[in-house]
């Protein structure tokens, strides 16, 4: 939902006081609940410093999975990801909590039951507040300053529902030198100046979309209505918003190089670092089991002969080449004359086990090696192979931006497109990775790797 900053302020401020007493109330009941009928309970009023940890803890939580942001695009699945991260981030700190100051230790039934309530809570609580939102706030009401081609263009590319959630467009306000291209039902009459026609429509946001060759702007104009609290954004950073990816046939390297975004600090990398080192050990010895299996199986239909591990060149992070590992899911001869091949659906050249593998993504669990060799990490761009990156880097602008991060398990275009089989398909992945790499935060990776979860259980996108 996306709101002008005054609104903003009045309803996130409800919504943070009404889970506060949801967490606070939590607590209340867990331990009403944990206790009933045992007379030495000196009674529920003596928690309440527990359940004000728990909610201080739980809030900060929230907040920090970007929770409490009302600009945010994502879907239901997307925000209960989003929740589930947040719980998991509290529940991790008030344990840690618990042991500083052992005064707060609420009992783990206490604690399983608070934790079981306030989810439960929150999950019901939220679609209903952000329905009622939808309800009430239709969005964000848009000027898009242009009338040309440029313009017209907008409705088109933002073509998805969930592209235009948050968002009204209130008109089109053409300028001068440029050819009107916009139906004329959609202008906006302009009064003296362009802040007395924006607070005549109600504008919260004025988007520059004209056609830069042949039009012109008044840059003061546009000055008076940023201070008097008006947004001001451009046409990339539009869709960038609200689709979740770049337009590349939009980007300018001046936009890239102005746009906030692309940081790369030292504490984020070492923070990233760690999270993968302890994420692939645990799932390493989590599916050790699975693996095992895989290996046996794999081993078995091809008549025990043959290689169990499938070890392919892949470009990595600032270029460099590495072997990727992954359980072979295709006959020995797949490539026998030597041409790499884009994977097709329903191809041919995968073996029954492979299907299987495919489909629920073991065949890439021993790509925990290469994260903990440091070549991959969890979250990031797929890696590709070097055959096929020096024809896209060729024909695609801007495709090598997505190597200057390590290239992921998972990442924000496996969740967003379907499986890439063909240069048209890694243009449309690369606006998705181009957002990651822009984008990039641990916040974003744990939301990244929850939703990899329905990825992997229903089977989205394999072949």
């Amino acid at each position: 939902m996306r709101l002008s900053n005054t609104t903003h302020t009045n309803i996130i401020l409800p919504l943070i006081l009404l889970e506060a007493l949801i967490f606070g109330g939590s607590v209340y009941l867990a331990v009403a609940l944990r206790f009933i009928g045992e007379t030495e309970f000196k009674g529920i009023n003596s928690v309440m410093a527990n359940a004000i940890a728990y909610a201080c803890v739980m809030l900060p939580s929230m907040a920090a999975m970007g929770l409490y942001q009302l600009r945010s695009r994502e879907d239901p699945i997307g925000m209960f990801a989003r929740v589930l991260a947040a719980f998991a981030l509290g529940g991790t700190l008030s344990i840690i909590l618990f042991y500083i100051f052992p005064g707060l230790y609420l009992g783990r039934g206490v604690f399983f039951l608070a934790m079981l309530f306030s989810l439960l809570a929150v999950g019901t609580l939220r679609p209903l507040f952000f329905q009622f939102l939808d309800e009430r706030a239709p969005g964000l009401r848009l000027l898009i300053l242009g009338a040309g081609e440029r313009a017209a263009n907008i409705p088109g590319k933002l073509r998805r529902r969930s592209d235009r959630r948050g968002i009204q467009i209130a008109g089109f306000l053409p300028v001068e030198n440029e050819s009107i291209v916009i139906d004329k039902s959609m202008l906006i009459s302009r009064s003296n100046t362009l802040l007395e026609t924006a607070k005549a429509q109600a504008i919260d946001e004025i988007v520059v979309a004209q056609d830069e060759r042949r039009a012109s702007i008044d840059m003061q104009e546009l000055l008076q209505c940023k201070l008097a609290g008006i947004n001001i954004i451009d046409l990339p950073t539009l869709f960038e918003r609200q689709a979740g990816k770049l337009k590349l046939d939009l980007l300018t390297p001046s936009w890239l190089i102005f746009s906030e975004g692309f940081r790369l600090d030292p504490i984020s990398q070492t923070i990233k670092r760690t999270f993968d080192l302890t994420m692939s050990t645990i799932i390493c010895v989590l599916s050790s089991p699975i693996m095992l299996l895989a290996a046996i199986a794999i081993w078995t239909e091809s008549g025990f002969k043959g290689p169990i591990l499938f070890r392919q060149s892949r470009v990595g992070e600032g270029g460099r080449l590495f072997n990727v590992l992954k359980f072979r899911s295709m006959r020995t001869d797949a490539e026998a004359d030597g041409k790499a091949r884009w994977a097709q659906e329903n191809d041919d050249r995968i073996t029954r086990v492979g299907q299987f593998i495919r489909k629920t993504r073991i065949d890439e669990l021993p790509q925990c090696w290469n994260v903990i060799k440091g070549e991959m990490s969890f979250v990031g761009p797929r890696p590709e192979r070097p055959e096929f990156v020096k024809t896209l880097t060729q024909n695609i602008p801007y495709y090598d931006i997505r190597h200057t991060v390590k290239p992921g398990l998972t990442g924000w275009a496996q969740l967003s497109y379907p499986y890439g089989a063909n240069e048209k398909d890694a243009a449309e992945k690369l606006k998705f990775d181009l957002y990651y790499v822009k984008h990039q935060s641990l916040r974003f990776d744990m939301i990244i790797l929850l939703r990899t979860v329905e990825i992997v259980l229903f089977g989205k996108g394999a072949r």
